[in-house]
């Protein structure tokens, strides 16, 4: 018995339920991706396949996991059960050649492809906020990760075109600052250390630089609003909560979920550099984009920050559960 046997025998009973919607996740151990896989279980008209390098197991129940190489062409042919996939969920697509492969190579039949992309996928405007036909990168940002933005927005240019040629509808998601759950980038648990260790908290001077954030919640949430939802079929939104946030409104939110005050010192930017004091967000950049389309078209209400927040910091610190 081949891989690709052994798939469908482990899924037949998913396969020959003609209730079920078949879902294929790439990605999904991480962050935003593990999120919306939790969330997503709430939904049982879904049978829920996840792919991906097996580094991190789900052992999840309801859940079945992929093992394999999005980059590995007979792996995707033979590991991937032929089904008709109601949609699928890419969460790891960094380049256009990623989702060209998938899309080629892919088992089965695809309905609906929903893309996570990202809102810096944004030339930098002095009209603010970005909007979803604002003006795009078309060239590489400086610096060490500089191409991973542009990559994005050429990964979207692809998916658009591939889809076309298939008749698979599209959607791409853009979302700001991403914070909560799983969270890997030392963002918000940058402040959350730093708190737990009664440390001085070093914060830029006034007036600060303004940017747009996400709780991962919402994030996954609108991304199970989509599913099957004709509103967004070939389309793109930014995916941004309305409140616009600043170092001294992050530490005021912070003072107020843990009932402490903390000692703040303010430096100059060009202090915080020579100092590499590592703070995750923009110094002296109006990163703020708007995430009013998808609310309107979804009647989706976004998360309060300070709601998110907490929840943030209850998951980090096992204060309660998620």
């Amino acid at each position: 018995m081949n891989l690709r046997e052994q798939s469908i025998v482990t899924n037949c009973g998913k396969e020959m339920n003609d209730t079920m919607k078949n879902m294929l996740i790439i990605g999904g151990s991480y962050f935003l991706g593990r999120v919306f896989v939790e969330e997503l279980r709430n939904h049982t008209e879904y049978a829920i396949y996840v792919m991906n390098r097996g580094n991190i197991p789900l052992n999840l129940e309801g859940v079945e996991e992929i093992v394999c190489d999005r980059h590995d062409a007979l792996s995707i042919e033979h590991v991937i059960p032929p089904l008709e996939w109601h949609v699928v969920v890419d969460f790891c697509a960094y380049e256009p050649d990623d989702v060209d492969l998938l899309l080629y190579c892919l088992p089965g039949s695809v309905q609906q492809y929903i893309y996570i992309s990202t809102a810096t996928v944004y030339q930098n405007s002095l009209v603010l906020p970005m909007k979803e036909d604002s003006q795009k990168l078309t060239a590489p940002l400086p610096g060490p990760h500089g191409d991973y933005a542009y990559k994005k927005w050429l990964t979207e240019l692809k998916l658009k075109e591939r889809c076309e040629e298939k008749g698979i509808t599209h959607t791409s998601l853009r979302p700001a600052f991403i914070y909560g759950k799983y969270n890997y980038a030392p963002r918000e648990s940058y402040f959350f250390d730093l708190i737990a260790e009664n440390k001085t908290i070093i914060v830029p001077p006034l007036p600060q630089a303004l940017f747009s954030v996400v709780s991962v919640w919402d994030v996954a949430n609108i991304c199970i609003a989509c599913l099957g939802n004709e509103k967004v079929f070939n389309k793109a939104f930014n995916v941004a909560a309305e409140e616009l946030i600043s170092y001294d409104r992050l530490i005021e939110v912070l003072e107020t979920i843990t009932s402490r005050k903390f000692f703040v010192q303010r430096m100059s930017i060009s202090e915080i550099n020579g100092m590499r004091i590592p703070l995750p967000y923009p110094l002296d950049e109006y990163l703020i984009y708007s995430g009013s389309l998808i609310q309107e078209t979804l009647n989706y209400e976004y998360m309060s920050f300070q709601e998110g927040m907490k929840r943030s910091y209850n998951w980090y610190f096992k204060i309660d559960s998620q």
